[in-house]
């Protein structure tokens, strides 16, 4: 016996994917567990408003009830942003807080599921999550990076989180056969930062052409997401090397407050964050902003693909 999940849809995304509209997925931990109120109510509203920008309708997914709801209304948005105890739900939870008919917030690995669920093919967040610096022996490898390799969603992000090893989250996206496109640049850029210093294996500025990757992607049969990779504008990008120093004095902190497991990826955004003084938690929020602009516009690339594909045939 199947169980279904329901998913309770927002009229507007509900008409849009009806209509064979572009329509890009958004993460809600970001409200809950970023910013303060009413900041990250404000952040959210400017992150949906990139992505209708970019010629696409937003699709922010939460957990409520025992259901997906893909599309948050204002109401919810503000519920999520002023609440508190409400949980980060990854899709390890995913099951556990729909049996039990509570509230969750998504992450970028359990939005993948909801979006596939629901018929979405793109997503957008600020970056991913990765290999963690010693991975060697923690074995801490971010779940996002597991999903995609099962959720077959595009996802639109400024690379992978600096303070993880981005030269190991390489290379397991390339074990894993996860295509990795930059667009508008030659490096996997490092969230805030415009440069990994890693060379990306495609880079493809051209809108349409991606559009055609991801399409054939999935037409060869892989059951798995593509990672398109687009730098923070230059206004916005926080200096690499000020901030592997910054970094490398966190991890050091870290270890001798005994900060390790879960607790470690928090402590070191915030003391990245206070060492660049405000630069990184700012960036981060523009991230946000212009990587949902750009998924925007290639969620509108692939469904104009889409519709010219059935148009031919």
């Amino acid at each position: 016996m199947t169980t279904r999940i329901p998913i309770r849809y927002s009229e507007e995304v509900r008409e849009a994917l009806h209509e064979r509209r572009p329509v890009v997925a958004l993460e809600s931990n970001v409200i809950t567990h970023g910013l303060t109120y009413p900041h990250n109510a404000e952040t959210a509203y400017e992150v949906e408003a990139a992505v209708r920008k970019g010629g696409s309708v937003p699709a922010t997914i939460c957990v409520e009830d025992g259901a997906l709801k893909v599309g948050m209304t204002e109401q919810d948005i503000e519920r999520f942003a002023s609440g508190t105890g409400i949980p980060k739900v990854s899709s390890r939870d995913l099951p556990v807080v729909l049996a039990r008919r509570g509230l969750g917030a998504t992450t970028v690995a359990s939005s993948l599921v909801a979006a596939e669920l629901a018929g979405i093919r793109w997503f957008s967040s600020a970056g991913l999550g990765g290999v963690h610096r010693g991975a060697e022996t923690t074995m801490d490898v971010s779940s996002d990076l597991i999903q995609l390799t099962r959720s077959k969603v595009a996802v639109v992000c400024a690379g992978a989180k600096m303070i993880l090893d981005l030269k190991l989250t390489m290379e397991y996206l390339e074990t894993q056969c996860v295509p990795v496109l930059s667009h508008g640049c030659d490096d996997f850029p490092a969230f805030y930062c415009a440069s990994s210093g890693i060379r990306s294996p495609h880079r493809i500025d051209d809108e349409e052409l991606v559009a055609e990757v991801v399409a054939t992607h999935w037409a060869t049969g892989h059951p798995g997401g593509v990672v398109v990779a687009t730098p923070p504008r230059a206004e916005d990008a926080v200096d690499r090397a000020e901030a592997e120093a910054a970094i490398q004095a966190a991890l050091a902190q870290a270890e001798r407050d005994g900060v390790g497991g879960q607790g470690l990826t928090k402590y070191l955004m915030h003391a990245v964050d206070r060492a660049t003084g405000g630069r990184t938690a700012q960036a981060n929020m523009a991230v946000l902003i212009s990587t949902a602009e750009v998924g925007g516009r290639l969620a509108a690339a692939h469904a104009r693909h889409q519709s010219d594909r059935l148009t031919r045939s």
